[in-house]
């Protein structure tokens, strides 16, 4: 028989693709509040929303890689 695992819900790969999304939103809007505060010249603002996505997309990593290993399982 076609036995579906964990990793087959198309509920939870929406909801996953839905938290990276907002995931990096939020990493961004903070860089960019933390740039903002710094200094709140271009260059502090543009390298705050650029650090902002670098630490969203590496916190998408993390999180693609906790659920793969979940649903190894």
């Amino acid at each position: 028989m076609n036995q579906k695992g964990k990793g087959d819900n198309p509920w939870r790969a929406a909801g996953l693709v839905g938290v990276m999304g907002l995931d990096i939103a939020i990493c961004i809007y903070l860089g960019y509040f933390l740039g903002s505060w710094l200094g709140g010249s271009q260059g502090w603002v543009v390298l705050g929303v650029l650090g902002g996505l670098a630490v969203g997309i590496l916190s998408c990593v993390l999180l693609v890689k906790k659920v793969l290993e979940d649903t190894d399982g």
